[in-house]
């Protein structure tokens, strides 16, 4: 099922041409991986697909509902993560939780219900009446996805959700990612080859604004690895 179709998307900021005419289409059980180096343009496409930032030119679909007509409808179906999980740091986890889930909507048993799996699912339980700024990292960023989450929606948006975390925690992220994607679409953007490798099902790569390469991941690595590779090591030199 088709849960996003972006087509022709362009976004600049005075002579800065951020994002050049970027397609892409989002399915149920899809993890893309948007992999290029900072500044690639990978954020701004993200917040568009959100509408957090209004497009020069394109189109954006949310489930066949355009963004930019009914953006409030068309959201309600979005989870999104910005750039270092930004939070109210002096609510504990599980006020700021119940404060997202009020904010989106949710009401009385289905709110409780929502949290009760949120605190549960994403292992927040042990640190669900802490504050928020006296978290590690990692626990900081499972309190970014679960505010994304805590809607149920059919389509989240990750922006750099490992960066700055250590090995245990990176691993940790990306099998919690994987374990949520069966009925959901996932983009994640990184800079990180490895991380698309590990979690993503298809891999878009980004340089200055424009899309690289569009491929299922799996045939990149098993039949053009090398070539993978050198097309991050040239972008990542390019910037």
């Amino acid at each position: 099922m088709n849960l996003l179709e972006a087509k022709n998307l362009y976004k600049s900021f005075g002579n800065i041409n951020a994002v050049s005419d970027i397609s892409i289409s989002l399915n149920v059980g899809e993890v893309i991986g948007f992999l290029g180096p900072n500044g690639a343009g990978k954020s701004t496409t993200m917040k568009m697909l959100t509408g957090f930032l209004e497009v020069d030119a394109g189109s954006i679909e949310i489930k066949k509902i355009d963004l930019s007509k009914d953006p409030i409808n068309a959201k309600s179906y979005i989870g999104y993560l910005p750039e270092g999980a930004p939070s109210y740091s002096d609510m504990t986890v599980k006020s700021f939780l119940y404060f997202v889930g009020k904010m989106r909507g949710l009401k009385d048993e289905l709110l409780e219900k929502r949290l009760e799996i949120m605190l549960k699912d994403i292992n927040l339980l042990e640190v669900q009446n802490q504050i928020i700024e006296t978290l590690s990292k990692g626990y900081k960023r499972r309190v970014g996805i679960a505010q994304a989450l805590i809607h149920d929606p059919d389509i989240l948006i990750l922006d750099e959700p490992t960066d700055g975390l250590d090995p245990n925690q990176k691993f940790e992220m990306r099998k919690l990612i994987k374990s949520i994607s069966k009925n959901k679409g996932i983009i994640i953007s990184t800079h990180i080859l490895e991380e698309v490798e590990a979690v993503c099902s298809r891999t878009i790569i980004i340089s200055s604004g424009k899309v690289l390469l569009n491929k299922e991941t799996k045939n990149i690595l098993k039949n053009k690895k090398e070539n993978l590779d050198s097309i991050f090591r040239k972008i990542t030199k390019t910037k």
